[in-house]
Formats: C-alpha cells, structure tokens, sequence
C-alpha cells in the first residue's frame, strides 16, 4: 500500500505554502500509524515556520483526535451500509450504534478496505491567511442532525471543565466513543489561549468540516502591515510609469480624443509600438492575418485592450527584466496571463473579461518582482524595521522570499493609479474568497492560472486548490485540470516559438 511508504516532510513546501497562503494537505483513507506520525512531522515544520513551535504538542492532540474522529465516522457509514441500516432513522440508528464498536474493533481491517474502496477519505488542511492559522480536518461525508446535536452537546458540556482531573470524573457516553476526546481537546484549545468561537465542527452535503483558528498576535499583523508600507515608501526605484506612457494614458481618459490621435502619439515610441503590435499578432487576438499598421491594430484592440497594455508595458519598462532572477518571474506571469485568458475564453462568456485577465495575470506577482529589485540599503532598513518591532529574523527571509507579496505589489499599484480590479487581482491572487462579488470572475481566472502553473510545476496539489474556485468553473477533478494544462501547455510552447 501507498501509504505504508516512507512519507518525507518537504520543508521547502511548507515554507512556500506559508509564504503565500497556500493550503498544505494531507488526505488518507485509512489513518494509519505512518501517516499520523508524518502529521506530527508536517506540523512540527509549518508551526516552526510562524513562530508557534511551543503549540506544538497542543495542536498535534487536537489534529488527530479530529481525524480518528473522521474516520470513525467514515466506518460508521460503511459499517450501516453493510447491514442495510439506514444514519438518518432513529430506530436504524440505536440498533447500528449498540453493536457498531465491538463489530468494527473486531473486524476493522475490512472496513477500513471498505473506507478505501468508496473513496471516504480524511482531509487535513494547514493554512496561514491575514495573520489567522487555519486548521481543518475534513472528510467526504454529510453529519447527520442527530450526530451534530450529539458533538455540540459534548463539546457545551466540555467547556464547563478547567482540568482533565474533572472530566475523567464524568461519565462519557461510550456509544459515540468520542466524549471524552472531545473533552481534552477543548481543554487543548484553552491552554492555547484560545476561547470557544476559535473552533467549530459543520456539515455541507459533501463534506464533514472540523476547524481549528488560531489567530496571531495582532501586533505582529500590524507590524508586518507597516513593514510592507515601509517598503513601499522607500523603493526609489519605482517612479511613475515614464512620460510618454503616462501621456497616452491621459489621451484615453480624454473623451474628445480621436484613435487615430492615440495611435500617433503610440507610434512615437518605438519599444511600445512593436509590443502593441506582437500582442495583437500573438494568438491572444487570434487574427486571421498578420498586422502591420498600428492604427488597425488600436481599432483592434479597443480602448480598454490599449489600457490594460499600458499597465502591463509600463510595469515592465520600470522594473526591468535584467536578472535571471526577474526573467524568470516574468516568464511565469506571462503563463499565467496565458491560462488566465485561456480559461476566461472557454468557461467564461465576457469579452472585457479577456483583457481583464490577462493583464492580472502578467501584474499578479509584480509585488516580488518590486522585492527583487531593491536596492540594499532598504534591505538594512527592512532589518532594523524587523529588529526595532520585535520581528523573528526569519520575517525578513520571509520577507525576501516573497511573503506579503500581493499586498506589497497591490501598493505599488494604488500608487500608479491602476484600477481598482486590477489592484485587486494582485492583492487577492492568492486568497481569491476574500474579492469582493463583483471582481471574483478576474480575481478567481488569475488564481486558478497561477496555481495551474504551480500546479505544472511540481510546487502545489490539486487538493490544494480553492474549492470554491473550482467549482465557479466547473472543474471537479484532477482530470479535468490535466486536461486542460495539456492543452493551455502546448498552446503556451507554440506562441512562444510564434514571438
């Protein structure tokens, strides 16, 4: 079996998904003794990476009774299954749970195969977002009324207990063979500071959900915040965007400007000409033939097309690409614009949609591009920033390594009066929930690209895709991604040989 196998912690991994807000997951169907110990090791090595080591012990007796937990619950429904018996009848219900303990001990290696082979499996989800540790231990099956009722009424009762001296002293419920687990782990949670609203267990009709929240200092969340405006201010390598460009910007807000007015003031700049006119020739476009005249190709692309190439040329002539460092970051957003419009093109019917993502997709990660480019003496001041608030030295490596990039980049945009929507593809590229209604469609197209590209990569899991996510476009299935890359890949390599 698979999961018998030596599990290895990737600490590089773990440290990126912090980094970025990326979810770690572990699934399993069957819990067994290495997977448990390969959570306690994958935990060890994300607590270290927020400074919440000493959490430790607390947090790896909460995670695993949560997932025994899981799995118990995954076997009771093989198990009731198995006898025709039926969770959500009262009468079905005693009669399964008065035997469901001994017949399972007795015999579990069989309905744990049983687990495997109808897909039950147990989820757990590690997550660091705005300064909040989420964790959550999920399975795919829908709790029953009468099981919840039952959890919330251990989980009140438990929160009356001070110490595990008092709980020991009441009877448990041994039906359920969850009481007194409960119990400790609710005394876990108060030992860790945390109060009653910090944990929750919820039914969806897929999904079983147990979350843990953890929230972070909120000094530390202001410092880091001030720290990224800091970085902002001093960066005196990003100036406006140059004249000319700002220039034509101005022409397109102008209403009584003609095309034919923008496309000389265009043509003046040589660089911005031959870029117009390769991305209106690349298969963005899909022209049935080639352009040459770049007042065809401004009718072509349309004001709001000029725009968006605006943002994204003028980005890139400030930054500069003079790095292997920077090379490769831009090469990895210009992918992502590519999916990006790829995916808005085949699942979603909105023509600004187009443009929209693919200029977020090319700006997502301008703000570690910013970070690339500083000069070393703001690299002293973030040091002595770190170092004056109390910050971990490792705040700066996280700092260096990329960590509040979408923020840094979202700042960087507000200041160079980008529009909103684009302000909000960089700042949400990787918390896509958190987008207002109204910019999700953008917001979540450049989430997926990006993780698609991790994906491809090698650095991120389908099970580490936002549900949510998916499910706005469809998708349901590793299949379905691998579909897709195939195809969004091998259109990539074929423009790129095309330029």
């Amino acid at each position: 079996m698979a999961q018998t196998q030596e599990l290895v912690v990737d600490a590089a991994k773990i440290r990126k998904a912090v980094q970025s807000g990326i979810p770690l997951t572990i699934t399993t169907f069957t819990l067994p003794h290495e997977i448990e110990l390969y959570i306690e090791q994958v935990l060890d090595v994300f607590l270290k990476q927020v400074d919440r080591e000493k959490l430790k012990d607390y947090v790896v007796y909460c995670v695993q009774e949560l997932a025994v937990n899981a799995k118990k619950a995954n076997t009771k429904r093989v198990y009731f299954a198995e006898r025709g018996l039926d969770l959500n009848n009262q009468d079905d219900y005693k009669i399964g749970m008065a035997k469901f303990k001994e017949d399972t001990l007795n015999n579990i290696a069989h309905y744990l195969q049983l687990q495997k082979d109808k897909g039950l499996y147990i989820k757990l989800i590690f997550q660091v977002k705005k300064n909040i540790i989420y964790i959550e231990v999920r399975n795919n099956i829908a709790i029953t009324k009468t099981e919840l009722v039952r959890i919330h009424d251990k989980l009140a009762r438990s929160r009356q207990y001070n110490n595990l001296e008092d709980a020991l002293s009441q009877v448990m419920d041994d039906t359920e063979g969850a009481g007194l687990g409960l119990v400790i782990l609710v005394l876990m949670l108060k030992k860790m500071g945390l109060d009653e609203d910090c944990f929750d267990i919820m039914g969806t009709e897929k999904e079983t959900i147990a979350r843990i929240i953890v929230p972070l200092e909120k000094a530390r969340l202001e410092n880091i915040s001030d720290l990224s405006k800091t970085i902002v201010e001093n960066v005196h390598s990003l100036p406006q965007f140059p004249d000319n460009i700002l220039l034509v910007q101005k022409m397109i807000n102008d209403p009584k400007s003609e095309l034919t007015d923008i496309a000389r003031q265009i043509s003046m700049d040589p660089a911005l000409t031959a870029d117009l006119l390769k991305i209106v020739n690349s298969a963005q476009y899909m022209l049935a033939k080639k352009v040459d005249n770049i007042s065809e190709a401004v009718k072509l692309v349309g004001m709001r097309g000029i725009k968006n190439l605006l943002y994204s040329y003028g980005t890139q002539k400030v930054l500069g690409d003079d790095t292997s460092e920077k090379r490769q970051l831009w090469e990895h957003s210009y992918k992502t614009a590519f999916y990006a419009y790829n995916l808005a093109k085949n699942f979603k019917k909105n023509n600004n949609l187009l443009d929209d993502v693919y200029v977020g997709g090319i700006l997502h990660d301008m703000g570690k591009i910013i970070f690339a480019n500083v000069h070393p003496d703001l690299l002293e001041k973030i040091k002595t920033f770190c170092s004056d608030k109390g910050l971990p030295a490792s705040t700066f490596e996280d700092f260096a390594a990329g960590m509040n990039h979408a923020e840094i980049g979202a700042k960087v945009a507000e200041k160079w009066n980008f529009p909103e929507h684009l302000v909000h593809a960089i700042q949400f590229h990787h918390d896509p929930t958190a987008a207002a209604p109204e910019e999700q469609d953008l917001v979540f197209t450049v989430y997926l690209a990006n993780m698609m590209c991790e994906y491809e990569n090698g650095n991120v899991g389908y099970d580490q895709m936002d549900i949510q996510v998916l499910d706005s476009f469809g998708i349901n299935s590793k299949k379905q991604i691998d579909n897709l890359l195939e195809r969004f890949s091998a259109g990539f390599k074929k423009e790129s040989q095309n330029l």
